[in-house]
C-alpha cells in the first residue's frame, strides 16, 4: 500500500529563494506561506520592479535583480525555478554550482539530455534536485495508488487523461515561441504523460499525431502509449480548447473516474464490476505546498532525490516526451 500524503505543516522548515516572479511562482509562494512552516526569504527577477512587487505581495524580505545574486544569497537553502522551460537547465546548474537545493518547474528541462546534465551536476555537488510535478504528492494520488495496490480494479488495462486550455494565439507568448520551448506538450501534456508514467511506468511503444502552430510548436497532440500485451494509455493535450481535464483508470475488476482537474487536488469515484461504488472526496484547494514539503523533508533527511519522483522518473517522462515531439515534428533551437 502506498503511503498517505502527509500534512505539509509537519515538514521541517526550509528557506526558499524564488527564481522568477510570474504566475506559477506567485501560486507557489502563496501555498508555501499559507500551508507550510517554510520561509520565503528572497526572490530574483531580471526586472527590478517585478521583483519588488512580488516581494511585497508575498512578504519576502530580500529582492535580487538577476539570478546569480539570488542563488548565492546565504539566506537561501533551496531555489524554486519558475521560468520558461528553455531556461531551466542553465538556471538549475547556476543554483547547483552555488550549493543550493533545487526544485524546477515542469517540464524539468526541454529534453532528457539537458536533464541528464542537471542530475550529473547535482550528483557531484551532493544537493537535492526535483522536478516540480506537484500531482505526484497530492492526497488523491496517494489514495489512487492505495486503491490500485489493493487490487480494487484488478489489472490496469487502460488509462486516459487530457489537459487542454484555450489560449489566444500570440507568436510572442512563451506558449507559442520555439525559443522558449513553447507548445502544448511541455506546458500541459506533461501532466497526462507523467500521470500515465506514475501508474504504468515506461511505455514499450509510443504513438502520436498532432498539429503545429504557425510558429512551429505543437498546438495539439493525441498520444497512445502501450505497455506489455494489453495495457494502454490514451492521452491528449491542446492549446486551442479547454478540455474536461479528467482521468480514468480502467481495470479487469472495475474503473476509477478522477474528476477534473485530475492533476490538482480533487476527488475520484471507484466503480467495481461487482456493483460496489464508493468515492474519495478531496476539497479542491491549491496543492503546491505538498511538493514544497517533500523538498523540505528530503533535504532534512540528507537525500538528493525523492523516492516518489526520482531522477530516473523525470528522465523517463522526458524521454517519452522527446519521442512524442519527434513523431509530431517539433524541435527547439539548439537541440
Amino acid at each position: 500500500m502506498a503511503d498517505r500524503a502527509e500534512d505539509p505543516r509537519s515538514a521541517p522548515p526550509i528557506r526558499w529563494g524564488i527564481l522568477g516572479a510570474g504566475n506559477i511562482a506567485a501560486t507557489f509562494a502563496a501555498a508555501v506561506n499559507a500551508h507550510t512552516r517554510a520561509q520565503l526569504v528572497a526572490v530574483g527577477s531580471r526586472n527590478r520592479d517585478r521583483a519588488q512587487r512580488f516581494a511585497t505581495a508575498h512578504g519576502i524580505p530580500t529582492t535580487h535583480v538577476g539570478y546569480r545574486e539570488l542563488v548565492e544569497d546565504p539566506q537561501v537553502d533551496a531555489v524554486y525555478i519558475a521560468t520558461p522551460h528553455s531556461e531551466h537547465k542553465e538556471q538549475a546548474l547556476l543554483a547547483i554550482r552555488a550549493g543550493k537545493h533545487v526544485l524546477v518547474e515542469k517540464a524539468f528541462t526541454r529534453n532528457a539530455g539537458e536533464a541528464e546534465e542537471v542530475f550529473a551536476a547535482a550528483r557531484t555537488a551532493g544537493v537535492f534536485v526535483m522536478e516540480a510535478m506537484w500531482t505526484r504528492f497530492l492526497p488523491h494520488v496517494y489514495a489512487l495508488h492505495q486503491v490500485i495496490d489493493a487490487g480494487e480494479i484488478g489489472e490496469i488495462i487502460n488509462l486516459s487523461a487530457d489537459h487542454g486550455q484555450a489560449f489566444t494565439y500570440d507568436p510572442k507568448s512563451r506558449l507559442f515561441d520555439p525559443a522558449l520551448a513553447g507548445g502544448a506538450l511541455l506546458d500541459l501534456g506533461v501532466y497526462p504523460v507523467s500521470f500515465a508514467h506514475d501508474f504504468l511506468g515506461v511505455p514499450d511503444a509510443v504513438q502520436a499525431v498532432g498539429q503545429l502552430t504557425p510558429t512551429g510548436v505543437d498546438g495539439q497532440i493525441s498520444i497512445v502509449l502501450s505497455y506489455g500485451d494489453r495495457a494502454q494509455a490514451t492521452l491528449s493535450t491542446t492549446l486551442w480548447a479547454k478540455t474536461p481535464t479528467i482521468a480514468t483508470i480502467s481495470g479487469t475488476e472495475g474503473n476509477i473516474w478522477v474528476k477534473g482537474s485530475f492533476y490538482a487536488p480533487t476527488s475520484f469515484r471507484v466503480q467495481r464490476l461487482d456493483g460496489r461504488v464508493w468515492d474519495f472526496d478531496q476539497p479542491g484547494t491549491k496543492g503546491l505546498q505538498y511538493e514544497a514539503a517533500e523538498v523540505a523533508r528530503q533535504v532534512a533527511a540528507g537525500q538528493t532525490q525523492s523516492p516518489r519522483l526520482t531522477w530516473d522518473n523525470t528522465l523517463e517522462v522526458l524521454r517519452t516526451m522527446d519521442t512524442i515531439r519527434s513523431l509530431v515534428g517539433v524541435s527547439y533551437p539548439g537541440e
